[in-house]
């Protein structure tokens, strides 16, 4: 039995929606292929200027099936602290002497996380959070 919603899309935004979901119904993702399929459907979308309420509704509902999918079959794994170091240093152009300046923490201590011979500190992600202006959970994600 159907029951009537208060959320409906009408009209075109509507019409639009339905098409999609005919030409690719929105359903759990199974496999790679499936997967694949889906990101095409994506990309088609997302080539274009502008997505009418029912072309956006469905890509809406589309990532959220991949990301499902990916995050269960793909998963990526966090980034070493001498990786995000390593980014974060390159992003800003500094040197490891230059980060020393700047933060305070010793080149020694710098050079360690780099060649993966220390781990972040709880004092050095809050300077180099502060130093870098990221989220301090961007920094933590390995304690």
């Amino acid at each position: 039995m159907a029951t009537k919603s208060q959320f409906r899309l009408k009209g075109k935004s509507r019409d639009s929606y339905m098409e999609l979901v005919l030409d690719f119904p929105l359903a759990s993702i199974k496999s790679d292929e499936h997967l694949g399929e889906a990101q095409r459907v994506m990309e088609g979308l997302l080539i274009h200027q502008s997505l009418d309420e029912g072309e956006e509704i469905y890509l809406e509902a589309l990532s959220d099936l991949v990301s499902s999918y990916e995050d269960k079959h793909h998963a990526i794994e966090p980034a070493s602290d001498a990786e995000m170091l390593r980014h974060l240093m390159e992003m800003k152009g500094v040197s490891q002497v230059q980060l020393s300046k700047d933060t305070g923490l010793p080149k020694s201590t710098i050079s360690e996380v780099l060649g993966e011979k220390r781990m972040f500190s709880r004092q050095m992600i809050r300077k180099l959070a502060d130093y870098f202006h990221v989220d301090v959970g961007v920094l933590a994600i390995n304690i």
